[in-house]
């Protein structure tokens, strides 16, 4: 059933609000997604602070527009569209939606066709090598790893010299 004007503006009012509040937009194409598919991953991007929208391409379109992002034509994309905003973490949905298109019961039904990252846009290619990078908690933990390294090895220099002296100490106590 065709939506009358004011229904259309509201849902571009809505659009622009999660453009604005998003820090990136990721676009998909979706084929033969049933309504447990998309409730699934609707479910696992609301836990990573993400959000799956499905709307009319000439909507988003005019949405975009209307945020003065260019560069980007969702009209252009082939199929259904969806986009999908990350709220917190820039690349979490992105993660998200890539584990979910990887599993097998869902190969094919939905892929990467570009995005938006600090206001401009990126091919299906960035997305998917965005995709694959390690998570912030595990580049933090990769930090503080790397940060604790030369500490953890000046400690066991330390200690080892105090473990060789008790040595020499144990040999000369045997020898008497």
């Amino acid at each position: 059933m065709a939506k009358s004007r004011e229904q259309k503006g509201e849902i571009i009012r809505s659009l622009k609000e999660k453009i604005a509040k998003s820090k990136s937009i990721v676009f998909t194409k979706f084929n033969q997604f049933g309504v447990k598919d998309n409730e699934d991953l609707r479910r696992k991007l609301k836990k990573e602070n993400g959000e799956f929208y499905v709307a009319k391409k000439t909507l988003l379109d005019l949405a975009l527009k209307d945020s003065n992002i260019s560069g980007l034509a969702p009209k252009e994309f082939d199929g259904k569209v969806a986009a999908v905003f990350s709220y917190g973490d820039e690349i979490a949905a992105t993660k998200v939606v890539d584990k979910f298109k990887s599993d097998k019961d869902k190969e094919g039904k939905i892929d990467f066709v570009g995005g938006i990252m600090e206001g401009k846009f990126i091919s299906a290619e960035e997305v998917n090598a965005l995709a694959k990078l390690p998570g912030r908690q595990e580049l933090y933990a990769k930090l503080v790893g790397s940060i604790n390294a030369p500490v953890s090895g000046f400690v066991n220099v330390l200690t080892g010299n105090l473990r060789s002296l008790v040595n020499v100490l144990k040999a000369i106590e045997e020898k008497k």
